[in-house]
């Protein structure tokens, strides 16, 4: 497991081509492994402590515009320490934080593939994948109660590389 350095930005967790940060805050990274390949996927354990949005910080370590450089196989392992059991789980890629992904930023999950074998969650039955005007991905039917961690795969494609990206996680909590 990568140790996690501070730079004045946070903690960033080192793996294959990108480091992990949760400088934004709501949610702790506890642990990453792997390159982030199809047979070596970058495994980011995380303990969310809310049930708001929060925002992961992705950074190339150097960004090149060699295509095969822009593909990034991640499974996200979180922990709900929100206190609110969860419905279902979103989440979206920002090239601007703040700012869903548009068309021409290059980032997607994996929209060249449709369906895409490889997005899965061990808690959610399915899956919605929105790719225009931005790209989000919603796992559906299914929960996750509080003190229980759930799963999601997916395939992050930034084929027009970027040294900064965001992926926002909104888990959804029942309405009261």
């Amino acid at each position: 497991m990568p140790a996690a350095e501070a730079n004045g930005l946070g903690r960033q967790w080192q793996a294959g081509q990108y480091s992990f940060s949760d400088e934004r805050g709501g949610f702790l990274i506890r642990s990453v492994s792997g390159t982030g390949t199809r047979s070596d996927p970058v495994i980011l354990g995380e303990e969310m402590e809310t049930a708001d949005p929060v925002i992961l910080t992705i950074r190339a370590r150097q960004p090149t515009a060699n295509f095969t450089e822009g593909i990034l196989y991640l499974r996200i392992v979180a922990l709900n320490g929100s206190g609110h059991p969860w419905v279902d789980f979103m989440f979206e890629l920002q090239s601007i934080m703040n700012q869903p992904s548009v068309f021409g930023d290059g980032l997607s999950f994996d929209q060249t593939h449709t369906p895409s074998d490889f997005i899965s969650s061990d808690s959610f039955a399915r899956y919605d994948r929105q790719l225009e005007p931005f790209d989000r991905l919603r796992f559906l039917e299914g929960h996750v109660d509080t003190h229980r961690q759930a799963s999601f795969d997916f395939l992050i494609t930034d084929f027009n590389p970027k040294s900064i990206f965001y992926l926002l996680q909104d888990p959804g909590i029942p309405a009261s």
